[in-house]
């Protein structure tokens, strides 16, 4: 059980840094608050779960290791971050999100974990360097998946939480507008940095 201080540490530190999940959950907790974004919070645990899974049985090296796949998830996740971006830049000209804007859904926030290249990095590496070495090999993905996902949700629903507590303070346009200006900074920074 020796591995499972690293492990968790690993899983903390990679969980709870910025990058896309965090970003949008912020946007999400900010539009539509806390208890709307769970949904959203549990997608992205489980599709998490699943994509270590795959990597932890080697699958995530095969694919990293074929460079069209490789650029394949590289523009999936860029795109979709500049699609962010772009849809963020209008939050600072109203206090409300859209009648018809919804929060992102289970299984969307699960099948965007495949789309996502820090995803897919936490995955490959946690599973180069933190796969438990027990038999079965299943018990030992099981137990991989389990401490990485007992970690992540609290993680994740931190900024969900800051989104959503940020949410009374950004009643004044000027706050809200440079609010929104620094989300998209950081929304197209996380963009650009899938491809350094």
């Amino acid at each position: 059980m020796e591995f499972l201080w690293p492990l968790a540490t690993y899983a903390f530190v990679s969980s709870i840094t910025p990058g896309p999940n965090n970003i949008m959950l912020t946007s999400s907790g900010i539009w539509f608050g806390f208890i709307r974004s769970i949904p959203h919070m549990l997608g992205i645990t489980c599709g998490f779960a699943v994509l270590l899974a795959i990597c932890a049985a080697g699958i995530g090296s095969l694919v990293m290791a074929v460079p069209a796949a490789h650029v394949v998830l590289k523009v999936g996740g860029s795109g979709y971050l500049l699609y962010l971006a772009w849809q963020l830049r209008s939050m600072g000209a109203v206090s409300e999100a859209p009648v018809a804007a919804k929060p992102m859904s289970f299984t969307a926030a699960a099948m965007f974990q495949f789309a996502n290249p820090k995803a897919w990095m936490m995955a490959i590496t946690g599973a180069a360097a933190f796969l438990p070495s027990m038999r079965p090999t299943w018990l030992a993905i099981a137990v991989y998946c389990l401490v990485f996902s007992v970690v992540n949700l609290p993680c994740v629903s931190v900024w969900a939480g800051a989104g959503s507590l940020l949410r009374r303070f950004l009643t004044q346009a000027l706050w809200r507008k440079l609010f929104s200006a620094v989300m998209v900074l950081l929304t197209i920074y996380a963009a650009l940095s899938i491809w350094l």
